[in-house]
């Protein structure tokens, strides 16, 4: 069962962890069985690529899927990393918040 993540696509995130720690990212990718993301300029891996009728050949580098739990929402006002809450808004829309400010994150 997939669960339920605070973290959605196009998100600006901290990695808190790992040989990336400190790089700061777009989410390309949520993988909600697995509970991983790809964070834009993090966790670079190369692959070795067979040439093929689309393209040719080569070492290419591209990001590598990171653990949900070694990243972390950056704070609206200051690139931080925080924690993330949910509140309703005079509107009745339920939105994320960043507990560090107090910042909507949702648009």
């Amino acid at each position: 069962m997939a669960e339920k993540l605070k973290i959605k696509k196009g998100d600006k995130v901290v990695v808190i962890t790992g040989r990336s720690k400190g790089a700061t990212g777009e989410v390309l990718r949520v993988d909600r069985v697995t509970s991983r993301v790809v964070v834009a300029g993090a966790n670079k891996v190369t692959k070795h690529v067979k040439p093929s009728r689309t393209g040719a050949g080569g070492i290419e580098e591209r990001e590598a899927p990171i653990h949900i739990s070694n990243v972390m929402h950056a704070d609206p006002k200051d690139g931080k990393p925080t924690r993330v809450g949910f509140k309703f808004l005079d509107d009745g829309r339920k939105v994320r918040f960043a507990k560090r400010s107090g910042e909507v994150i949702d648009r």
